[in-house]
């Protein structure tokens, strides 16, 4: 008998996937392939259920004599134990990313007699209902909020990028690209203060109080389903902190990193160009610890952020710091550099590494802009933020419409580099 391939990522069989099965069936023995969590994750789709229960799901339904595990967006190896005679897929990939993948599958079938069949994708009312359903699902506080915890397990680095009002989140939320066979995508958003504050028109110090910042976190969520990692700043003082972190975790958000510095915050790559005052080991570990005992998921995290290398107080006072502060139980470790050399920052990690294998370690290239998240992560780093790229990007752009409208008296001349009102329309989802 002839066997014939499919791959599911979902945890919600509806009447689209019946029909994929309906007509592989016809063609001979059905192999269904479940895509596990490491690549789901690259495809905008994360597992709220473990993969070894989509796996029983996909056995359960009539129709499918064999279900294995995919653990690439490619079917490169699959294809290659497989050998089917037959790729069924719903036509919804010729375009977007996931042409090329497509395109890949085409040439291996191509290379021993294969063949793909395509069937119309399915989409109806009730299809769309269970795709809005599983997004819901995944922006629930209880969801989200373990999220980041649960990436670190699966990932070789975690990719979090700046988002500063839903559009942005929604810029982090759906951007994927294809590269080399492969699908990509940021895994998390960083809400930065810096980006907020900028957002609003006013100066990074603070002066953006937390009620504000909620709303934009607020907004964010309202659209997104992505982990968010909230640039906390200093923490104030303790006693509000305790409270801060109760909210932002009754919220959803994943993780808040503080810096161990206190007074009037500046931003740290002023460094000693301006009065910055690192706060005492003793009082910021107390602040990390009433906070931890005040916590009441394990879900949540709290990070702690390091100053001493932007403050030139060397490097063994920040090795001293993280493990202290990781002994009054921050959940992670965020080491910051103003060069433009990240050389001190993975002397940081390998030192820090040889002590502590399992803390998460954090690190924002933004001087040292050069090193790759690979390059990253052989050191030990887990997650990547990529802290206000996109702020930084929309700001010129913007100025320089503004000054072509006011030097030509109209708008012919900056269209070409507007984006189309519909596709900023097709970005926003309806109900």
């Amino acid at each position: 008998m002839k066997t014939v391939y499919t791959c599911f990522c979902t945890e919600m069989i509806h009447e689209g996937h019946r029909n994929i099965l309906r007509h592989a069936s016809q063609y001979g023995r059905v192999i269904v392939g479940a895509l596990s969590d490491r690549a789901l994750i690259r495809y905008n789709r994360f597992p709220s259920i473990p993969q070894e229960d989509r796996i029983k799901l996909y056995r359960s339904l009539e129709g499918v004599d064999n279900v294995v595990l995919q653990d690439d967006m490619g079917y490169e190896d699959v294809l290659s134990l497989i050998r089917p005679d037959y790729v069924i897929h719903g036509d919804n990939w010729k375009t977007g990313p996931e042409a090329a993948i497509r395109e890949q599958v085409l040439q291996k079938l191509k290379a021993y007699g294969g063949e793909l069949i395509e069937v119309p994708y399915t989409s109806n009312a009730h299809t769309r209902k269970i795709d809005r359903q599983l997004r819901e699902k995944l922006a629930m506080p209880e969801y989200r909020r373990k999220r980041l915890r649960q990436l670190i397990g699966i990932c070789p680095v975690v990719k979090a990028i700046e988002a500063h009002s839903g559009l942005t989140g929604l810029i982090a939320e759906k951007t994927i690209i294809e590269q080399d066979g492969q699908l990509d995508q940021f895994d998390a958003m960083w809400v930065s203060s810096l980006c907020d504050s900028t957002a609003k028109g006013k100066p990074d110090i603070e002066l953006v109080d937390m009620s504000s910042r909620l709303r934009t976190i607020d907004d964010i969520m309202e659209v997104t389903t992505k982990p968010i990692i909230l640039d906390g700043d200093t923490g104030g003082m303790a006693e509000h902190f305790i409270y801060n972190v109760r909210t932002l975790e009754r919220m959803g958000v994943s993780a808040v990193i503080i810096e161990d510095k206190k007074g009037l915050k500046k931003n740290s790559l002023f460094g000693n160009d301006v009065i910055q005052t690192q706060d005492d080991i003793e009082s910021f570990s107390a602040k990390i610890r009433a906070a931890k005992q005040a916590q009441l998921t394990e879900d949540f995290m709290i990070i702690a952020r390091i100053e001493s290398l932007i403050l030139e107080r060397g490097m063994e006072d920040a090795l001293t710091r993280a493990a202290a502060f990781v002994e009054a139980g921050a959940d992670g470790v965020m080491i910051h550099s103003r060069k433009k050399d990240p050389a001190e920052i993975l002397d940081f990690c390998d030192r820090f590494r040889k002590t502590d294998k399992t803390t998460p370690l954090v690190v924002v290239p933004s001087s040292f802009n050069t090193i790759t998240e690979a390059e990253l992560a052989a050191h030990g780093v887990n997650i990547v933020i990529y802290a206000n790229q996109l702020t930084r990007s929309a700001f010129p752009a913007m100025q320089k419409t503004a000054e072509d409208i006011l030097r030509f008296h109209r708008a012919k001349e900056v269209d070409d580099r507007l984006m189309p009102i519909k596709e900023i329309i097709t970005l926003i989802d309806e109900l």
